[in-house]
């Protein structure tokens, strides 16, 4: 077992309007921590073969995805999020604090993918 504080928490898989701090990145899992400033929307991009499981623990989130970004799910601070392996999306935080989220990853491959728009 070990433990991370936040300090040792390493800032990684860098996506324009997110701050991502992995925790743990072993074979098949990734998990750790994003915030996004208020008002800022995120660049798209999707998590390859990961399933991803989100925690909103304060503020909230906004994520477009589908063709031309068109479906699209809020949350509030204790809701959960699931994003399939490849959706391609982006999020955004329409309120006025910052947001953090706890992120799980599941599945293999590169963690994060940017690309130029949704599908």
């Amino acid at each position: 077992m070990s433990r991370i504080t936040p300090e040792g928490r390493v800032e990684t898989d860098p996506t324009p309007g997110i701050v991502r701090e992995q925790a743990i990145a072993v074979e098949g899992l990734w998990a750790g921590m994003a915030r996004t400033a208020p008002g800022m929307t995120s660049g798209w991009h999707h998590h390859g073969g990961y399933e991803t499981s989100i925690y909103v623990v304060s503020g909230r989130l906004r994520m477009e995805s589908g063709p031309g970004g068109a479906a699209v799910v809020e949350a509030v601070a204790g809701d959960f999020v699931h994003v399939p392996a490849g959706a391609i999306h982006r999020e955004s935080n329409p309120s006025g604090a910052e947001s953090y989220i706890v992120v799980v990853r599941a599945g293999q491959g590169v963690p994060t993918v940017n690309v130029d728009g949704p599908a």
